[in-house]
Protein backbone atom coordinates (compact mmCIF):
# COMPACT_ATOMS: atom_id res chain seq x y z
CA UNK A 1 0.00 0.00 0.00
CA UNK A 2 1.68 3.13 -1.08
CA UNK A 3 1.56 6.66 0.78
CA UNK A 4 -0.45 5.83 3.68
CA UNK A 5 -0.11 9.18 5.48
CA UNK A 6 -1.84 10.50 2.96
CA UNK A 7 -4.16 7.49 2.64
CA UNK A 8 -4.64 8.59 6.37
CA UNK A 9 -5.11 12.32 5.71
CA UNK A 10 -7.85 11.71 3.21
CA UNK A 11 -10.05 9.60 5.47
CA UNK A 12 -9.70 11.90 8.43
CA UNK A 13 -10.81 14.65 6.17
CA UNK A 14 -13.86 12.45 5.09
CA UNK A 15 -15.04 11.43 8.43
CA UNK A 16 -14.52 14.17 10.39
CA UNK A 17 -17.76 15.41 11.22
CA UNK A 18 -19.34 16.31 14.72
CA UNK A 19 -23.10 15.82 14.10
CA UNK A 20 -24.89 12.69 14.88
CA UNK A 21 -23.61 9.54 12.88
CA UNK A 22 -24.15 6.25 12.98
CA UNK A 23 -20.82 4.63 13.26
CA UNK A 24 -20.45 1.53 11.34
CA UNK A 25 -16.31 0.49 12.48
CA UNK A 26 -12.60 1.42 11.84
CA UNK A 27 -10.57 1.46 9.29
CA UNK A 28 -8.94 -1.88 8.35
CA UNK A 29 -5.39 -0.30 8.18
CA UNK A 30 -3.08 -1.46 11.03
CA UNK A 31 -0.08 0.61 9.67
CA UNK A 32 -2.01 3.64 10.00
CA UNK A 33 -2.75 3.86 13.38
CA UNK A 34 -1.05 7.04 14.72
CA UNK A 35 -2.85 8.53 12.09
CA UNK A 36 -6.02 7.05 12.15
CA UNK A 37 -6.51 6.90 15.92
CA UNK A 38 -9.59 9.41 16.01
CA UNK A 39 -11.44 8.50 12.96
CA UNK A 40 -14.28 6.54 12.59
CA UNK A 41 -16.15 4.78 9.64
CA UNK A 42 -19.32 6.56 9.88
CA UNK A 43 -22.62 7.94 8.19
CA UNK A 44 -23.86 11.24 9.66
CA UNK A 45 -27.66 10.78 10.47
CA UNK A 46 -28.61 13.58 8.17
CA UNK A 47 -27.28 11.67 4.98
CA UNK A 48 -29.49 9.01 5.88
CA UNK A 49 -32.18 10.26 3.52
CA UNK A 50 -29.77 9.49 0.49
CA UNK A 51 -30.54 5.91 0.24
CA UNK A 52 -27.58 3.12 0.38
CA UNK A 53 -26.55 -0.32 -0.93
CA UNK A 54 -25.64 -3.10 1.55
CA UNK A 55 -24.07 -6.11 -0.60
CA UNK A 56 -22.09 -9.09 -0.73
CA UNK A 57 -21.94 -12.55 -0.79
CA UNK A 58 -23.45 -14.99 1.10
CA UNK A 59 -22.20 -15.35 4.87
CA UNK A 60 -20.29 -12.44 4.52
CA UNK A 61 -21.72 -10.54 7.17
CA UNK A 62 -24.54 -8.00 4.78
CA UNK A 63 -27.46 -9.35 7.82
CA UNK A 64 -25.17 -7.61 11.21
CA UNK A 65 -24.14 -5.19 8.87
CA UNK A 66 -28.33 -4.35 8.43
CA UNK A 67 -28.18 -5.17 12.40
CA UNK A 68 -25.64 -2.31 12.94
CA UNK A 69 -27.51 0.32 11.32
CA UNK A 70 -30.91 -0.52 12.76
CA UNK A 71 -29.59 -0.78 16.61
CA UNK A 72 -27.76 2.88 16.30
CA UNK A 73 -30.25 4.61 13.86
CA UNK A 74 -33.19 3.38 17.06
CA UNK A 75 -31.27 4.89 19.46
CA UNK A 76 -31.00 8.09 17.79
CA UNK A 77 -35.03 8.22 17.98
CA UNK A 78 -34.99 7.34 14.07
CA UNK A 79 -37.72 4.41 12.71
CA UNK A 80 -36.50 1.78 11.03
CA UNK A 81 -38.63 -0.75 8.85
CA UNK A 82 -36.82 -3.95 7.42
CA UNK A 83 -37.58 -7.74 6.29
CA UNK A 84 -37.11 -10.49 7.94
CA UNK A 85 -35.92 -13.92 5.52
CA UNK A 86 -34.95 -15.89 7.98
CA UNK A 87 -35.98 -15.04 11.10
CA UNK A 88 -32.56 -13.63 12.17
CA UNK A 89 -32.91 -10.15 13.22
CA UNK A 90 -35.60 -11.26 16.47
CA UNK A 91 -32.38 -10.62 18.13
CA UNK A 92 -32.48 -7.15 18.44
CA UNK A 93 -35.04 -7.45 21.12
CA UNK A 94 -33.58 -8.88 22.85
CA UNK A 95 -29.55 -7.67 24.53
CA UNK A 96 -26.44 -9.42 23.29
CA UNK A 97 -25.28 -12.08 26.08
CA UNK A 98 -21.84 -11.28 24.63
CA UNK A 99 -18.93 -13.57 23.42
CA UNK A 100 -15.12 -14.14 22.68
CA UNK A 101 -15.54 -13.47 19.09
CA UNK A 102 -17.23 -9.98 19.91
CA UNK A 103 -14.46 -9.17 21.87
CA UNK A 104 -12.43 -10.19 19.71
CA UNK A 105 -13.68 -7.97 17.03
CA UNK A 106 -13.68 -5.25 19.15
CA UNK A 107 -10.57 -5.63 20.02
CA UNK A 108 -8.51 -2.24 18.97
CA UNK A 109 -11.79 -0.12 17.90
CA UNK A 110 -11.37 2.17 20.81
CA UNK A 111 -15.05 2.18 21.14
CA UNK A 112 -17.91 1.02 23.59
CA UNK A 113 -19.87 -1.99 23.96
CA UNK A 114 -22.56 -2.30 25.41
CA UNK A 115 -25.45 -5.19 25.47
CA UNK A 116 -28.63 -3.53 25.01
CA UNK A 117 -32.65 -3.99 23.52
CA UNK A 118 -34.68 -2.13 21.40
CA UNK A 119 -38.40 -2.12 20.91
CA UNK A 120 -39.08 -4.47 17.92
CA UNK A 121 -42.73 -4.54 16.33
CA UNK A 122 -43.00 -7.65 14.15
CA UNK A 123 -45.27 -8.02 11.25
CA UNK A 124 -46.37 -10.61 8.83
CA UNK A 125 -48.12 -11.14 5.89
CA UNK A 126 -50.06 -14.28 7.12
CA UNK A 127 -50.81 -13.58 10.79
CA UNK A 128 -48.56 -16.32 11.76
CA UNK A 129 -45.26 -14.43 13.16
CA UNK A 130 -46.49 -11.18 13.16
CA UNK A 131 -49.81 -8.39 13.54
CA UNK A 132 -51.10 -9.40 10.08
CA UNK A 133 -50.44 -6.51 7.27
CA UNK A 134 -53.06 -6.33 4.53
CA UNK A 135 -54.32 -4.38 1.57
CA UNK A 136 -56.70 -3.86 -0.75
CA UNK A 137 -56.50 -5.29 -3.74
CA UNK A 138 -57.38 -1.41 -5.48
CA UNK A 139 -55.06 0.05 -3.51
CA UNK A 140 -52.05 -2.56 -4.36
CA UNK A 141 -52.45 -1.71 -7.75
CA UNK A 142 -52.20 -2.89 -11.23
CA UNK A 143 -48.63 -2.39 -11.85
CA UNK A 144 -47.52 -4.66 -8.57
CA UNK A 145 -50.17 -6.89 -9.15
CA UNK A 146 -48.96 -7.83 -12.70
CA UNK A 147 -45.33 -7.91 -11.50
CA UNK A 148 -46.76 -10.79 -8.86
CA UNK A 149 -48.69 -12.97 -11.49
CA UNK A 150 -46.10 -12.42 -14.07
CA UNK A 151 -48.36 -10.58 -16.78
CA UNK A 152 -47.29 -9.77 -19.86
CA UNK A 153 -47.39 -6.19 -20.82
CA UNK A 154 -50.48 -6.56 -22.72
CA UNK A 155 -52.12 -8.19 -19.33
CA UNK A 156 -50.61 -5.51 -17.74
CA UNK A 157 -52.15 -2.79 -19.55
CA UNK A 158 -55.49 -4.73 -19.81
CA UNK A 159 -55.30 -4.44 -15.80
CA UNK A 160 -54.81 -1.50 -15.70
CA UNK A 161 -57.62 -0.98 -17.69
CA UNK A 162 -59.64 -3.01 -15.61
CA UNK A 163 -58.64 -0.88 -12.27
CA UNK A 164 -59.45 2.46 -13.97
CA UNK A 165 -63.33 1.21 -14.80
CA UNK A 166 -63.61 -0.13 -11.22
CA UNK A 167 -62.85 2.93 -9.38
CA UNK A 168 -64.95 4.92 -11.76
CA UNK A 169 -67.85 2.11 -11.56
CA UNK A 170 -67.35 2.18 -7.55
CA UNK A 171 -66.50 -1.45 -7.35
CA UNK A 172 -64.18 -1.63 -4.44
CA UNK A 173 -61.31 -4.46 -4.64
CA UNK A 174 -60.66 -5.21 -1.58
CA UNK A 175 -59.68 -9.04 -2.35
CA UNK A 176 -59.15 -11.34 -4.42
CA UNK A 177 -62.61 -12.58 -4.54
CA UNK A 178 -63.61 -9.17 -5.54
CA UNK A 179 -61.16 -8.83 -8.86
CA UNK A 180 -61.88 -12.61 -9.26
CA UNK A 181 -65.83 -11.69 -9.50
CA UNK A 182 -65.06 -8.20 -11.55
CA UNK A 183 -62.95 -10.21 -14.45
CA UNK A 184 -65.95 -13.14 -14.68
CA UNK A 185 -68.66 -10.13 -15.51
CA UNK A 186 -66.55 -8.65 -17.84
CA UNK A 187 -65.94 -11.73 -19.80
CA UNK A 188 -69.33 -12.33 -19.65
CA UNK A 189 -72.33 -11.61 -21.89
CA UNK A 190 -73.04 -8.60 -19.52
CA UNK A 191 -69.41 -7.25 -20.11
CA UNK A 192 -69.33 -6.55 -23.54
CA UNK A 193 -70.69 -3.01 -23.65
CA UNK A 194 -67.82 -2.05 -20.54
CA UNK A 195 -65.41 -3.91 -22.81
CA UNK A 196 -66.17 -1.53 -25.87
CA UNK A 197 -66.35 1.79 -23.95
CA UNK A 198 -62.70 1.30 -22.19
CA UNK A 199 -61.21 -0.97 -25.34
CA UNK A 200 -58.77 -3.44 -25.56
CA UNK A 201 -59.84 -6.04 -23.19
CA UNK A 202 -60.26 -9.13 -25.33
CA UNK A 203 -62.30 -11.62 -23.49
CA UNK A 204 -59.18 -14.43 -24.39
CA UNK A 205 -57.06 -11.72 -22.11
CA UNK A 206 -59.89 -11.63 -19.52
CA UNK A 207 -59.88 -15.56 -19.32
CA UNK A 208 -55.89 -15.56 -18.81
CA UNK A 209 -56.06 -13.04 -15.82
CA UNK A 210 -58.61 -14.83 -14.60
CA UNK A 211 -56.73 -17.95 -14.47
CA UNK A 212 -53.38 -16.31 -13.45
CA UNK A 213 -55.79 -14.79 -10.42
CA UNK A 214 -56.97 -18.25 -9.56
CA UNK A 215 -53.33 -19.38 -9.42
CA UNK A 216 -52.38 -16.73 -6.91
CA UNK A 217 -55.23 -17.89 -4.68
CA UNK A 218 -54.50 -21.66 -5.20
CA UNK A 219 -50.61 -20.08 -3.57
CA UNK A 220 -52.79 -18.76 -0.13
CA UNK A 221 -52.20 -14.98 -1.24
CA UNK A 222 -55.42 -13.96 -0.36
CA UNK A 223 -54.17 -13.78 2.92
CA UNK A 224 -52.04 -10.65 2.08
CA UNK A 225 -55.18 -8.70 0.47
CA UNK A 226 -58.61 -7.34 2.72
CA UNK A 227 -58.98 -5.05 5.19
CA UNK A 228 -58.35 -3.56 7.56
CA UNK A 229 -55.72 -1.91 5.28
CA UNK A 230 -52.08 -1.10 7.26
CA UNK A 231 -51.64 2.25 7.91
CA UNK A 232 -47.86 3.36 7.46
CA UNK A 233 -48.49 5.81 10.15
CA UNK A 234 -47.88 3.33 12.47
CA UNK A 235 -43.97 2.17 11.37
CA UNK A 236 -43.24 6.09 12.00
CA UNK A 237 -43.32 5.47 16.29
CA UNK A 238 -41.26 5.83 18.98
CA UNK A 239 -41.05 4.10 22.74
CA UNK A 240 -38.93 5.74 25.45
CA UNK A 241 -37.18 7.91 23.33
CA UNK A 242 -35.88 4.95 20.47
CA UNK A 243 -37.58 4.85 17.17
CA UNK A 244 -39.48 1.35 16.63
CA UNK A 245 -38.00 -1.05 14.70
CA UNK A 246 -40.57 -2.64 12.39
CA UNK A 247 -39.39 -6.28 11.22
CA UNK A 248 -41.50 -7.68 8.52
CA UNK A 249 -40.80 -11.71 9.56
CA UNK A 250 -41.29 -13.23 6.27
CA UNK A 251 -39.95 -16.83 7.17
CA UNK A 252 -44.01 -17.67 6.56
CA UNK A 253 -43.66 -16.88 3.21
CA UNK A 254 -40.26 -17.74 1.88
CA UNK A 255 -41.84 -20.12 -0.96
CA UNK A 256 -43.32 -16.57 -2.39
CA UNK A 257 -40.36 -14.57 -2.97
CA UNK A 258 -42.18 -12.45 -5.66
CA UNK A 259 -45.07 -11.77 -3.88
CA UNK A 260 -43.47 -10.60 0.18
CA UNK A 261 -40.43 -8.60 -2.48
CA UNK A 262 -43.49 -6.80 -4.34
CA UNK A 263 -45.68 -6.55 -1.51
CA UNK A 264 -42.83 -4.10 0.27
CA UNK A 265 -42.32 -2.45 -3.01
CA UNK A 266 -46.20 -1.63 -2.03
CA UNK A 267 -45.38 -0.05 1.36
CA UNK A 268 -42.50 1.81 0.17
CA UNK A 269 -44.45 3.46 -2.05
CA UNK A 270 -47.63 4.20 0.22
CA UNK A 271 -45.24 5.79 2.25
CA UNK A 272 -44.36 8.31 -0.45
CA UNK A 273 -47.60 8.62 -0.94
CA UNK A 274 -49.00 9.87 2.59
CA UNK A 275 -45.35 11.50 3.90
CA UNK A 276 -45.61 15.17 3.71
CA UNK A 277 -42.64 16.94 1.78
CA UNK A 278 -39.81 18.13 4.67
CA UNK A 279 -36.68 18.32 2.57
CA UNK A 280 -33.26 17.64 4.77
CA UNK A 281 -33.75 17.11 8.38
CA UNK A 282 -31.00 16.36 10.91
CA UNK A 283 -32.16 13.19 10.88
CA UNK A 284 -34.43 11.15 8.57
CA UNK A 285 -38.28 10.25 9.55
CA UNK A 286 -38.07 6.66 8.68
CA UNK A 287 -35.41 4.35 7.21
CA UNK A 288 -36.13 1.52 5.26
CA UNK A 289 -34.06 -1.47 4.39
CA UNK A 290 -35.14 -3.37 1.35
CA UNK A 291 -33.72 -6.86 1.62
CA UNK A 292 -33.24 -9.39 -1.02
CA UNK A 293 -33.99 -6.60 -3.28
CA UNK A 294 -32.97 -8.64 -6.38
CA UNK A 295 -36.40 -10.32 -6.36
CA UNK A 296 -38.34 -7.12 -7.12
CA UNK A 297 -36.13 -6.12 -10.32
CA UNK A 298 -36.22 -9.73 -11.69
CA UNK A 299 -38.70 -9.95 -15.18
CA UNK A 300 -39.94 -6.65 -13.92
CA UNK A 301 -42.04 -4.71 -16.79
CA UNK A 302 -40.25 -1.50 -17.99
CA UNK A 303 -43.35 0.52 -16.38
CA UNK A 304 -42.48 -1.11 -12.97
CA UNK A 305 -38.93 0.03 -13.33
CA UNK A 306 -39.74 3.29 -14.28
CA UNK A 307 -42.45 3.99 -11.40
CA UNK A 308 -39.78 2.15 -8.85
CA UNK A 309 -37.34 4.43 -9.75
CA UNK A 310 -39.27 7.58 -9.38
CA UNK A 311 -40.22 6.68 -6.23
CA UNK A 312 -36.83 6.05 -4.59
CA UNK A 313 -35.52 9.57 -6.27
CA UNK A 314 -38.59 11.82 -4.85
CA UNK A 315 -38.67 9.82 -1.50
CA UNK A 316 -35.97 11.48 -0.01
CA UNK A 317 -37.63 14.85 -0.11
CA UNK A 318 -40.31 13.01 2.80
CA UNK A 319 -37.13 12.30 4.56
CA UNK A 320 -37.31 9.09 3.92
CA UNK A 321 -34.34 6.87 3.48
CA UNK A 322 -33.78 3.34 1.03
CA UNK A 323 -31.16 0.65 1.69
CA UNK A 324 -31.04 -2.13 -0.68
CA UNK A 325 -29.68 -5.11 0.23
CA UNK A 326 -28.45 -8.22 -2.30
CA UNK A 327 -25.51 -10.29 -3.39
CA UNK A 328 -24.39 -7.68 -5.97
CA UNK A 329 -24.83 -4.02 -6.84
CA UNK A 330 -25.38 -5.54 -10.72
CA UNK A 331 -28.82 -6.76 -9.33
CA UNK A 332 -30.16 -3.01 -8.92
CA UNK A 333 -31.00 -1.36 -11.86
CA UNK A 334 -28.25 1.35 -12.99
CA UNK A 335 -31.38 4.09 -12.68
CA UNK A 336 -32.03 2.73 -9.32
CA UNK A 337 -28.22 2.30 -8.03
CA UNK A 338 -26.99 5.89 -9.32
CA UNK A 339 -29.64 7.04 -6.19
CA UNK A 340 -27.17 5.04 -3.73
CA UNK A 341 -24.65 7.37 -2.33
CA UNK A 342 -24.01 5.36 1.07
CA UNK A 343 -22.14 1.85 0.12
CA UNK A 344 -21.53 -0.88 2.39
CA UNK A 345 -19.62 -4.11 0.38
CA UNK A 346 -18.87 -7.15 2.20
CA UNK A 347 -16.34 -9.50 0.18
CA UNK A 348 -17.23 -11.02 -3.25
CA UNK A 349 -15.17 -13.71 -4.09
CA UNK A 350 -13.83 -14.72 -7.74
CA UNK A 351 -13.95 -18.49 -8.83
CA UNK A 352 -15.40 -19.09 -12.29
CA UNK A 353 -15.23 -16.06 -15.17
CA UNK A 354 -18.49 -14.41 -14.24
CA UNK A 355 -17.64 -14.00 -10.86
CA UNK A 356 -14.38 -11.74 -12.53
CA UNK A 357 -16.64 -9.83 -14.44
CA UNK A 358 -19.23 -9.00 -11.59
CA UNK A 359 -15.87 -8.14 -9.06
CA UNK A 360 -14.92 -5.92 -11.76
CA UNK A 361 -18.14 -4.37 -12.52
CA UNK A 362 -19.11 -4.12 -8.27
CA UNK A 363 -15.39 -2.45 -8.42
CA UNK A 364 -16.47 0.42 -10.92
CA UNK A 365 -19.35 1.63 -8.48
CA UNK A 366 -16.51 2.95 -5.97
CA UNK A 367 -14.87 6.19 -5.84
CA UNK A 368 -11.37 5.16 -7.31
CA UNK A 369 -8.31 5.01 -4.92
CA UNK A 370 -5.02 6.09 -5.39
CA UNK A 371 -3.66 3.81 -2.06
CA UNK A 372 -4.96 0.84 -2.96
CA UNK A 373 -6.85 -2.01 -5.79
CA UNK A 374 -10.73 -2.00 -5.16
CA UNK A 375 -10.78 -5.36 -6.38
CA UNK A 376 -7.89 -7.01 -4.80
CA UNK A 377 -9.27 -5.37 -1.32
CA UNK A 378 -13.31 -6.50 -2.07
CA UNK A 379 -11.90 -9.97 -2.53
CA UNK A 380 -9.38 -10.23 0.69
CA UNK A 381 -12.10 -8.89 2.94
CA UNK A 382 -13.26 -11.47 5.72
CA UNK A 383 -16.68 -11.92 7.91
CA UNK A 384 -17.60 -8.49 9.20
CA UNK A 385 -15.52 -6.80 7.43
CA UNK A 386 -16.85 -4.36 4.05
CA UNK A 387 -15.43 -1.98 1.83
CA UNK A 388 -17.26 1.58 2.82
CA UNK A 389 -17.62 4.90 1.19
CA UNK A 390 -20.86 6.92 2.17
CA UNK A 391 -21.42 10.05 1.91
CA UNK A 392 -19.92 13.20 4.52
CA UNK A 393 -21.30 15.73 5.49
CA UNK A 394 -20.92 17.94 2.85
CA UNK A 395 -22.97 15.39 0.45
CA UNK A 396 -19.52 14.27 -1.65
CA UNK A 397 -18.36 10.57 -1.06
CA UNK A 398 -15.61 9.65 1.18
CA UNK A 399 -12.86 7.80 0.00
CA UNK A 400 -13.82 4.02 -0.02
CA UNK A 401 -12.26 2.76 3.34
CA UNK A 402 -11.55 -1.09 3.81
CA UNK A 403 -13.78 -1.26 7.29
CA UNK A 404 -14.29 -3.96 10.44
CA UNK A 405 -17.75 -3.62 11.06
CA UNK A 406 -18.64 -2.94 14.92
CA UNK A 407 -20.45 -5.79 16.56
CA UNK A 408 -24.23 -5.96 17.27
CA UNK A 409 -25.44 -5.37 21.09
CA UNK A 410 -27.91 -7.35 20.50
CA UNK A 411 -28.49 -10.59 20.03
CA UNK A 412 -27.21 -11.72 16.57
CA UNK A 413 -28.73 -15.00 16.51
CA UNK A 414 -33.08 -15.36 16.82
CA UNK A 415 -34.79 -14.68 20.01
CA UNK A 416 -36.47 -17.54 21.16
CA UNK A 417 -39.65 -18.34 20.45
CA UNK A 418 -41.33 -17.49 23.89
CA UNK A 419 -40.10 -13.90 23.97
CA UNK A 420 -41.27 -13.63 19.95
CA UNK A 421 -45.03 -14.96 20.97
CA UNK A 422 -44.48 -12.78 24.02
CA UNK A 423 -44.21 -9.53 21.83
CA UNK A 424 -46.44 -10.36 18.91
CA UNK A 425 -49.08 -11.15 21.44
CA UNK A 426 -48.73 -7.79 23.57
CA UNK A 427 -48.17 -5.15 20.58
CA UNK A 428 -50.08 -2.57 20.26
CA UNK A 429 -51.32 -2.76 16.43
CA UNK A 430 -52.68 -6.08 17.12
CA UNK A 431 -56.04 -4.93 18.06
CA UNK A 432 -56.27 -2.80 15.14
CA UNK A 433 -55.05 -5.40 12.78
CA UNK A 434 -56.11 -8.83 14.13
CA UNK A 435 -59.59 -9.39 12.88
CA UNK A 436 -60.29 -9.42 9.28
CA UNK A 437 -63.13 -6.68 7.87
CA UNK A 438 -65.60 -7.89 5.15
CA UNK A 439 -67.35 -4.79 3.82
CA UNK A 440 -69.38 -4.88 0.81
CA UNK A 441 -67.32 -4.64 -2.57
CA UNK A 442 -67.14 -5.57 -5.69
CA UNK A 443 -67.96 -9.32 -5.11
CA UNK A 444 -71.41 -8.48 -3.02
CA UNK A 445 -72.23 -5.52 -5.75
CA UNK A 446 -71.80 -7.54 -8.98
CA UNK A 447 -73.50 -10.77 -7.39
CA UNK A 448 -76.36 -8.48 -6.36
CA UNK A 449 -76.37 -7.03 -9.87
CA UNK A 450 -76.53 -10.46 -11.18
CA UNK A 451 -79.52 -11.53 -9.05
CA UNK A 452 -81.48 -8.60 -10.03
CA UNK A 453 -80.59 -8.88 -13.81
CA UNK A 454 -82.05 -12.44 -13.87
CA UNK A 455 -84.68 -11.82 -11.57
CA UNK A 456 -85.67 -8.94 -13.93
CA UNK A 457 -85.03 -11.58 -16.93
CA UNK A 458 -87.07 -13.97 -15.23
CA UNK A 459 -90.49 -11.70 -14.80
CA UNK A 460 -90.65 -10.55 -18.09
CA UNK A 461 -90.52 -14.29 -19.52
CA UNK A 462 -93.38 -14.51 -16.83
CA UNK A 463 -94.92 -11.44 -18.52
CA UNK A 464 -94.50 -12.93 -22.28
CA UNK A 465 -95.41 -16.44 -20.92
CA UNK A 466 -98.98 -15.21 -19.55
CA UNK A 467 -99.51 -12.88 -22.60
CA UNK A 468 -98.76 -15.63 -24.59
CA UNK A 469 -101.23 -17.79 -22.23
CA UNK A 470 -104.13 -15.22 -22.76
CA UNK A 471 -103.50 -14.90 -26.97
CA UNK A 472 -103.87 -18.59 -27.33
CA UNK A 473 -107.17 -18.55 -24.86
CA UNK A 474 -108.63 -15.63 -27.08
CA UNK A 475 -107.34 -17.65 -30.44
CA UNK A 476 -108.67 -21.19 -29.09
CA UNK A 477 -112.47 -18.78 -28.15
CA UNK A 478 -112.54 -17.77 -31.51
CA UNK A 479 -112.18 -21.12 -33.05
CA UNK A 480 -114.73 -22.66 -31.03
CA UNK A 481 -117.33 -19.96 -31.99
CA UNK A 482 -116.51 -20.49 -35.93
CA UNK A 483 -116.79 -24.08 -35.34
CA UNK A 484 -120.15 -23.45 -33.87
CA UNK A 485 -121.44 -21.29 -35.88
CA UNK A 486 -119.96 -23.93 -39.17
CA UNK A 487 -121.76 -27.22 -36.80
CA UNK A 488 -124.20 -29.41 -38.14
CA UNK A 489 -127.44 -31.23 -36.62
CA UNK A 490 -125.71 -34.50 -35.37
CA UNK A 491 -122.74 -32.53 -33.75
CA UNK A 492 -122.63 -32.03 -30.02
CA UNK A 493 -121.12 -28.31 -28.95
CA UNK A 494 -118.37 -27.97 -25.96
CA UNK A 495 -119.92 -26.54 -22.47
CA UNK A 496 -117.96 -23.41 -21.34
CA UNK A 497 -116.71 -25.48 -18.65
CA UNK A 498 -115.26 -27.74 -21.41
CA UNK A 499 -113.75 -25.44 -23.23
CA UNK A 500 -112.25 -23.60 -19.80
CA UNK A 501 -110.92 -26.86 -18.62
CA UNK A 502 -109.26 -27.63 -22.43
CA UNK A 503 -108.13 -23.97 -22.31
CA UNK A 504 -106.09 -23.88 -18.85
CA UNK A 505 -104.55 -27.25 -19.06
CA UNK A 506 -102.90 -26.24 -22.48
CA UNK A 507 -101.77 -22.93 -21.00
CA UNK A 508 -100.15 -25.11 -17.83
CA UNK A 509 -98.41 -27.20 -20.52
CA UNK A 510 -96.90 -24.50 -22.17
CA UNK A 511 -95.84 -22.50 -19.40
CA UNK A 512 -94.02 -26.41 -17.90
CA UNK A 513 -92.06 -26.64 -21.74
CA UNK A 514 -90.93 -22.78 -21.19
CA UNK A 515 -89.69 -22.93 -17.78
CA UNK A 516 -87.85 -26.30 -18.35
CA UNK A 517 -86.21 -24.08 -21.39
CA UNK A 518 -85.45 -21.32 -18.98
CA UNK A 519 -83.83 -23.49 -16.74
CA UNK A 520 -81.71 -25.42 -19.42
CA UNK A 521 -80.43 -22.23 -20.91
CA UNK A 522 -79.76 -20.30 -17.60
CA UNK A 523 -77.29 -23.21 -16.67
CA UNK A 524 -75.41 -22.93 -20.28
CA UNK A 525 -75.48 -19.34 -19.72
CA UNK A 526 -73.62 -19.78 -16.11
Amino acid sequence: MADLEALGASLAAGYDTDDDSVILGRPLTPDLADTLNDVYVQVPLRMLNRHGLIAGATGTGKTKSLQVFAEQLSRAGVPVFLADLKGDLSGLAVESPGADFIDARMSGMDLPWQPESFPVEFLSLTGEVGTQLRVAVSSFGPLLLSKVMDCTTTQESVLQVIFRYADEAGLALLDLADLTALLRHLASDEGEEVQEQYGGMSSQTLQVLLRKVMELEGQGAEVFFGEPEFDVADLLRTRDGKGVISVMNLTDVQTQPKVFSTFMMWLLAEIYEESPEVGDQDRPRLVFFFDEAHLLFEGASKALLEAVELTVRMIRSKGVGVFFITQQPRDVPEGVLAQLGNRVQHALRAFTPQDQKALKATAGTFPVSDHYDIREALTGLGTGEALVTVLGTDGAPTPSAPTRIVAPVSRMDPADEATVRSLIEGSELRPRYGTEVDRESAYELLAAKAEASAAAAAQQEQAEAEAEAVATRQEEAEREATRGRKAGGGRTRETATERAIKSAASAVGREVGRSLIRGLLGNLRR
